[in-house]
């Protein structure tokens, strides 16, 4: 019974009554900000993949003793703009709705914040509105870019030499994610494969951030469609599978939830110092 119980708890703060919240601050806890997009992830994936973050928050949530706030369903990437069905923040927009989101918690106290993020081309903004945060209120937020925690000796076993391929927007780790989180959502009959790409300023294209001159990057303003027609910006689903899939979301909730009980011993307002207050 004692298990059932604790599997039972709440630990997304958008199913908790304000009394039932109250009640869990009492005791100290990280609570974790979840991030991430509404944009095409190519023909066979929903677009919104913020449901896989939201998912995942509340897995490591749970597992680290923690709470997961309301997910921010959009971010910003303005070479996904072209892409119907996608929903892009303006980085002004990005930066006042993460800081209002992190305030509110502020404001009252909660200061164990870790921001779960599942949007990489967030992650410039999310540190400005984290300089922004320390330096006016003294408080330090750590961030997670939950894609980019997957280590290189996971890629090798789940997919071998091909780990640099399958890698990327419209690939892996997403299409795998996805097939396990939610398999009735996919359309793998649509899954293709990236289109070769062309040229820019007679310049072999390289990819959303531009092209490359004598073998050396050159930066310029190119869209998603504009790499791919579908989007695909370098990943590749064909090796993806639900059990993939369930080892990837394994690492994810097990990294964060030890990251959130690393953290919860550390004072937010003394990043610099050891678990006992001393400086190094």
């Amino acid at each position: 019974m004692p298990e059932r119980a604790d599997a039972m708890k709440k630990v997304a703060i958008r199913d908790m009554t304000h009394a039932e919240f109250a009640e869990r601050m009492k005791e100290p806890a990280v609570i974790l900000v979840p991030l991430g997009s509404q944009e095409q992830q190519g023909p066979h994936a929903p677009m919104g993949d913020f449901m896989l973050t939201e998912r995942l928050a509340e897995m490591s949530a749970r597992i680290g003793g923690g709470l997961a706030a309301p997910t921010l369903p959009f971010g910003h990437a303005e070479f996904f703009r072209s892409m119907p069905g996608g929903i892009q923040l303006r980085a002004e927009t990005f930066c006042a709705v993460l800081e209002d989101m992190l305030g509110a918690f502020l404001d009252h106290g909660h200061e164990r914040l870790l921001i779960f993020n599942g949007h990489t081309t967030n992650a410039s903004l999310i540190d400005r509105v984290a300089r922004k945060i320390r330096r006016e209120r003294g408080t330090a937020v750590a961030s997670l870019n939950i894609w980019k925690i997957l280590p290189e000796r996971l890629w090798d076993e789940l997919y071998g030499e091909a780990g640099a391929r399958v890698r990327g927007h419209g690939g892996e780790p997403l299409t795998s994610v996805c097939m396990h989180l939610f398999p009735e959502l996919m359309r793998r009959d649509l899954a293709r494969t990236p289109s070769p790409r062309g040229k820019a300023f007679g310049l072999p294209i390289a990819g959303v951030s531009g092209a490359r001159f004598e073998g050396q990057p050159v930066q310029l303003p190119l869209d998603c469609h504009e790499v791919d027609r579908e989007g695909l910006l370098g990943g590749i689903s064909d090796m993806a599978s639900a059990d993939k899939g369930r080892a990837i979301c394994d690492h994810i909730v097990g990294h964060t939830a030890r990251l959130m009980r690393h953290l919860l011993q550390y004072d937010p307002r003394k990043m610099l110092a050891d678990v006992d207050g001393n400086h190094d």
